[in-house]
């Protein structure tokens, strides 16, 4: 309703003064051609959000071997479940920095849960990007969100591969005797922070869109009402949105729980390849370096903006966002079946296997998820988007923690279970994540999942 009514308004010239939403409105009226300098300010805060939630887990499996917490090698996955998952558990510059300089595995967890308390910036922009793009950009908009996140959760464990324990990856740079010798884990969290920090001098510029006036109060709201009753579905989908809570919608609410399980999944992925890539070759992992981490990682990253930037859009609007997640994750439920069998390559065939199988993965996750932010902002009005987003952020926060957690849990398990009858080792892990990805397939279905129409 919002989105009509603020039409109706801008066709009569109705703006009020000193509303910062219609200053938005009034820009949007006004503004002709691609939206590049919106689309960077929401490309990079997203960024700066997702930066350093993954960018631990290629060196996370090294980093608790330091700390000397497990007994045995088979455990260190266990206790990395619990530092993946204290930042989903908390929800910045500061403690991301704090978290680099650990000296032990207490620390690591209270500098995490810490950051993730001081981490909120993922709902108001996405609430933000709805509000600020025309409505033929929208879908970029929310597309650009999902990409950015993506890169984000990509990118991060790219530079922690790349920028960890710098002393010994190169060495002629970074003396064993400096700061970063002494602390070796603190670089990739430095840099991640010296970025969030620019972000926050930028994001300073970025305006409100949030109308400060009541749009029932306006001369015109009558005339706006009897515009869209003309569509009588439209009219009972208007009313019913204006007369129902946040938590008795059901097309808000069942889009988020699909979101949940999908994130929740999404999240035990990521930590579940970086420790099976990290994993000795007889635990059925790859005996990769955080450095070969950071590079899959890093390829992984370009494919998925090439694909979000140049064809999501088009598959949005031919299939609409239902049918865009619900095939996106009945792929992924095939290709993520492939992974144990790509443990069994080596050289080039596993190179390349591996690039496309996770470039792939990304795309498919990022793409699904991407189709349930379009179904949570056109569920609601404007005026509640920012708590819907929000609602949508504290329910994903909560199933993220449970991901890294139970996969660190039950990746140590599985390596204890090398010579089991049924699906022996890392098998066992990737049936499991596919369970928790078919479970989300499922919900897209009716009844479950519901659509409002626009």
């Amino acid at each position: 309703m919002a989105e009509e009514y603020t039409e109706c308004l801008l066709e009569n010239n109705k703006y009020h003064d000193h509303c910062p939403g219609c200053k938005v409105d009034q820009m949007k009226k006004s503004r002709r051609g691609f939206p590049f300098s919106e689309l960077f300010s929401v490309w990079i805060v997203v960024l700066c959000t997702a930066l350093p939630i993954s960018s631990l887990f290629p060196f996370l499996y090294f980093m608790i071997d330091d700390f000397n917490i497990a007994k045995k090698e088979e455990d260190i996955g266990f206790y990395a479940g619990f530092v993946g998952c204290s930042f989903m558990l908390g929800r910045t510059v500061i403690f991301n920095t704090l978290f680099g300089l650990s000296v032990n595995f207490w620390m690591a967890i209270i500098t995490r849960f810490c950051l993730g308390s001081f981490n909120g910036l993922l709902g108001p922009i996405k609430a933000y990007a709805i509000e600020i793009f025309r409505d033929e950009y929208q879908g970029l908009a929310l597309s650009a969100v999902s990409t950015a996140w993506g890169i984000g959760l990509i990118i991060g464990p790219a530079m922690g591969g790349f920028l960890a324990q710098p002393a010994k990856q190169y060495p002629s740079l970074f003396s064993e005797k400096s700061v970063f010798g002494k602390f070796p884990y603190f670089l990739p969290c430095l840099v991640i922070s010296c970025f969030a920090l620019l972000v926050t001098i930028v994001s300073l510029r970025i305006p409100e869109t949030l109308h400060n006036h009541k749009i029932a109060d306006d001369a015109s709201h009558d005339e706006s009402i009897k515009l869209l009753s003309h569509d009588p579905e439209s009219h009972e989908v208007t009313e019913r949105n204006e007369k129902t809570s946040l938590l008795s919608n059901w097309p808000l609410m069942s889009s988020i729980i699909v979101y949940c399980i999908l994130s929740l999944h999404d999240m035990a992925y990521t930590e579940v390849f970086s420790l099976w890539a990290n994993s000795p070759r007889k635990y059925g992992g790859l005996g990769y370096s955080s450095a070969d981490v950071g590079s899959v990682l890093a390829f992984s990253g370009f494919g998925l903006l090439v694909f979000q930037l140049s064809l999501y859009s088009y598959a949005e609007r031919l299939l609409g966002p239902i049918i865009v997640t619900r095939i996106s994750g009945s792929l992924g439920l095939v290709l993520l079946s492939s992974y144990p069998l790509i443990a069994k390559l080596s050289g080039l065939a596993l190179t390349l296997t591996l690039n496309c199988a996770s470039v792939a993965k990304n795309v498919l996750s990022i793409s699904a998820v991407t189709g349930l932010f379009i179904l949570q902002n056109n569920a609601v009005r404007q005026d509640q988007r920012g708590a819907a987003n929000g609602l949508a952020m504290t329910g994903m926060s909560l199933f993220k923690a449970i991901g890294p957690a139970a996969a660190g849990i039950i990746y140590s398990w599985s390596e204890k279970r090398q010579d089991a009858t049924f699906l022996p080792g890392t098998q066992m892990v990737f049936f499991i994540l596919n369970t928790v990805l078919a479970l989300g397939v499922l919900l897209t279905f009716k009844p479950f999942l519901a659509e409002t129409k626009k």
